[in-house]
C-alpha cells in the first residue's frame, strides 16, 4: 500500500497554516468569494497574525491559486478552480460510483517521466485524489466501479494535474508472473477504522457545539470537518466487494450533517464580529 490513502485524524489549531487555511474556506463555504477582512478574522481564530495571512494570499495570488477580481476580495484562481470544483464534490461522492464487475481502470505513466518534480506532484496528486493506488511495476490502478467514462474519466484527471499524455485503460484481465492481487493495495480494515473514527468525531462534536462560544465552535467545525473532507475526497471508494463501502457512505452522510452546522457556526461567528463593530 503507497503513502495515497487517508485516514482521518483531527486538526490541532496550531497545524492550521495560513495557505492551508485561504485554499480550505475557498473550497469548502460554497461561497464564490472571500474579502481580506473575513479571511483575516477566520486566521484570528487559529493564532494566525493579519499580517502572515496577507503574505499567504499574495504568495498564493503569486502562484496563480487566488485572483483578485477587486481590491480586498479573492476567489479561486485559474490554476485551483477545477481542483476547487472536484473538492467540493465530497457532497455527491455517492453519485459516482457504480457496481463493479471486476474491471480495473489502469493508468500508464512511464512515459511521461519523473524529472519534473513539481508535475510529478500534481499527477501523483490527481491520481490520489482519483482512488488509485501505485503497484510495484509502476502502475496506477483502482477498481473500475466510477461512474464517469474512460474519456470523462481521463479529462477529469488531467482537469486537477495530470499530464495531457497520460493514458488510461480499462482491464478485464491481468496474466504476469507475479502476484497480481491489486485489492491488496489498499487497508480495508483501516479504512474502516478510519470511517468510524470520523463519524463518532462528528457525533460528540454535535452534542458540544451547544455550549460552545461562538469563536470555539467555528473553529472546531473546521478542525473536524477538513479532515472528514479530505479523507472522502482521497477515500478509493472500494466497491463492497473490497471494502466497507456502507461504512464510507455513513461517513459521507454524516459530513453532510455537519457541514450544514459548521456553516451555520461560522455565520455565527461573522455575525458576532459585525454587532460588536457596531457597538
Amino acid at each position: 500500500m503507497s503513502q495515497f490513502v487517508y485516514y482521518f485524524e483531527p486538526l490541532k489549531p496550531e497545524d492550521v497554516s495560513a495557505r492551508a487555511l485561504v485554499l480550505s474556506l475557498m473550497s469548502s463555504t460554497g461561497a464564490a468569494e472571500h474579502p481580506i477582512g473575513q479571511l483575516i478574522n477566520a486566521a484570528a481564530l487559529f493564532g494566525i497574525e493579519a499580517a502572515t495571512l496577507r503574505v499567504a494570499v499574495t504568495r498564493l495570488m503569486k502562484d496563480d491559486l487566488l485572483e483578485s477580481a477587486e481590491r480586498g476580495v479573492y476567489a479561486p484562481g485559474p490554476k485551483s478552480r477545477a481542483l476547487t470544483r472536484r473538492v467540493q464534490q465530497w457532497q455527491h461522492v455517492a453519485d459516482r460510483m457504480v457496481d463493479w464487475n471486476g474491471d480495473w481502470l489502469v493508468a500508464l505513466v512511464q512515459h511521461l517521466g519523473r524529472s519534473n518534480r513539481k508535475q510529478l506532484r500534481a499527477r501523483e496528486r490527481a491520481l490520489a485524489l482519483s482512488g488509485y493506488q501505485e503497484t510495484d511495476d509502476g502502475l496506477w490502478v483502482r477498481p473500475a466501479n466510477l461512474a464517469s467514462d474512460l474519456d470523462r474519466h481521463r479529462a477529469d484527471l488531467t482537469d486537477i494535474g495530470a499530464d495531457d499524455d497520460i493514458i488510461l485503460m480499462r482491464a478485464s484481465g491481468v496474466a504476469k508472473q507475479g502476484d497480481q492481487n491489486w485489492a491488496r493495495l489498499w487497508s480495508p480494515a483501516d479504512l474502516s477504522r478510519s470511517y468510524a473514527r470520523a463519524v463518532e468525531a462528528i457525533e460528540v462534536s454535535l452534542t458540544r457545539l451547544p455550549g460552545l462560544s461562538v469563536e470555539a465552535a467555528a473553529r472546531e467545525t473546521l478542525l473536524i470537518g477538513q479532515p472528514v473532507i479530505r479523507a472522502i475526497n482521497f477515500d478509493p471508494l472500494l466497491p463492497p466487494e473490497l471494502g466497507d463501502q456502507a461504512g464510507f457512505l455513513r461517513m459521507a452522510e454524516k459530513m453532510l450533517e455537519y457541514n450544514k452546522t459548521g456553516q451555520a457556526c461560522w455565520r455565527a461567528y461573522y455575525t458576532s464580529l459585525e454587532e460588536t463593530a457596531q457597538d
